[in-house]
């Protein structure tokens, strides 16, 4: 499957790129800055073109990924080159402009999917991702696209250019504008956030992370996304006159009419049972991690940088309420908890497994004829830093008291230290070993 993603240098586009040359795709990327677009491509293991029309004239699937401002004119460019058969896509936070300039650019024997993936570039997999598709026709390609996205696990939401549009001005367009206020707010009020923190409930801490998560991505798109949606204006007229009606009733000590619009957005926000659960098990998920780290101060952890990717494995020195302190092959480093995430015991051994080189040994010992094999070895399996075990002999012979048996087992260590587990385990299980 040959793919062309224009704009595929950085951001989702980038990601995309990357996320399709993993699945065995032919991937070529466009953007204006060949230098940048040649060390991305580089960085991923994908192909680079400054020329959009020779990406799309040689793929299969192309991918419009660039500012929803010049995804029209990017439309108009590429639409004579695409070959017959072939499926356009486009990324963008608005569906009505690039819906309505697909049907009038592209040639009938190209099918066309608008399509906006509801996340960022910051995610790991499609899993339980949303992304909406408004197409205007459902050709060959379209189950296609589902199939591959159902199989990555992906929601799928299909619905028209206009609805897609008018749940944006809220998903995006009034709740940007709403976070984006509180930050300024905060910064005119000159308010010492950190120092906020140590005063603020769980709901604030998790607000401001939300928050912080908004304002720090690129100004460029989310400006972008306030101004090319049509029915975002309206939306912002309609928080204005609501927080100037709030404001108002505060003002003039009206209690009654304050508790009734609360009351009343409260029951318009329907499920609260179901709300408060989401958000209770947000605010547990942030303390998860630091109470899992506390009870393993002393031993070994294995943690992933969240931007990075890099793993550290290494003993947990200290905690404290931002960084942690961790022994790393002799090297003491602190990490920002909130840059790091604890790995599982699957995913830590996964890690040891394909970076520490392996060592074989061998074991044998006395068992009762009663015993089973499979299950000893499952068990010796279980212990923490072995692999691949596996019974090599079972063995009668008159070296072997009556009514016993020798069995003999090879396995894998990742830690040398690893064997002496097994030793014990096997003394454990009231064996002799030979």
């Amino acid at each position: 499957m040959n793919i062309a993603i224009i704009g595929g240098t950085r951001g989702l586009g980038s990601w995309i790129a990357e996320f399709l040359q993993k699945r065995d795709c032919n991937v070529v990327i466009t953007g204006r800055d060949k230098i940048s677009g040649e060390r991305v491509s580089k960085k991923i293991g994908v192909d680079y073109t400054n020329d959009n029309i020779k990406a799309a004239s040689g793929a299969d699937i192309v991918i419009i990924s660039v500012p929803i401002e010049a995804t029209s004119s990017t439309i108009k460019e590429i639409a004579p080159a695409m070959r017959k058969g072939s499926l356009l896509m486009d990324v963008t936070s608005v569906k009505e402009e690039p819906t309505k300039m697909m049907n009038e650019f592209i040639s009938q024997d190209v099918e066309f999917i608008p399509t906006h993936p509801m996340f960022g570039p910051r995610i790991r997999s499609l899993d339980g991702q949303v992304i909406v598709m408004t197409p205007l026709m459902k050709g060959k390609w379209y189950n296609k696209v589902c199939e591959f996205l159902e199989k990555e696990n992906a929601r799928i939401l299909v619905t028209t250019p206009e609805i897609h549009d008018q749940m944006m001005s809220i998903v995006q367009g009034l709740t940007h504008f709403a976070y984006l206020s509180i930050a300024m707010t905060i910064k005119k009020l000159n308010i010492d956030l950190k120092e906020s923190r140590n005063f603020a409930s769980p709901v604030y801490n998790l607000m401001v992370d939300m928050i912080a998560r908004i304002v720090a991505q690129n100004p460029y798109l989310f400006y972008s996304i306030q101004t090319h949606n049509r029915y975002t204006k309206e939306t912002h007229e309609a928080f204005l006159s609501t927080s100037k009606h709030l404001k108002d009733m505060i003002s003039n000590n009206n209690k009654d009419e304050f508790v009734r619009v609360m009351g009343s957005a409260a029951k318009h926000l329907d499920d609260l049972e179901a709300a408060l659960g989401r958000s209770d098990k947000a605010i547990s998920a942030l303390n998860e991690e630091i109470i899992l780290l506390k009870n393993s101060i002393g031993q070994e952890v294995g943690l992933r940088h969240i931007y990075s990717g890099n793993i550290h494995v290494g003993t947990l020195l200290d905690l404290s309420p931002d960084f942690l302190f961790l022994k790393e092959n002799n090297k003491k480093l602190r990490l920002k908890l909130s840059n790091v995430e604890v790995l599982n015991d699957k995913e830590l051994l996964k890690w040891k497994t394909e970076t520490y080189p392996r060592k074989l040994y061998d074991v044998s010992a006395i068992f009762p004829e009663t015993c089973d094999p499979e299950i000893i070895a499952g068990t010796i399996k279980d212990l923490r830093d072995i692999v691949n075990v596996k019974i090599v002999d079972i063995y009668h012979g008159d070296q072997i008291p009556a009514g016993n048996v020798s069995i003999t087992i090879k396995y894998a260590v990742i830690e040398p230290e690893a064997r002496f587990k097994v030793e014990n385990l096997l003394k454990g299980f009231g064996a002799e070993i030979r």
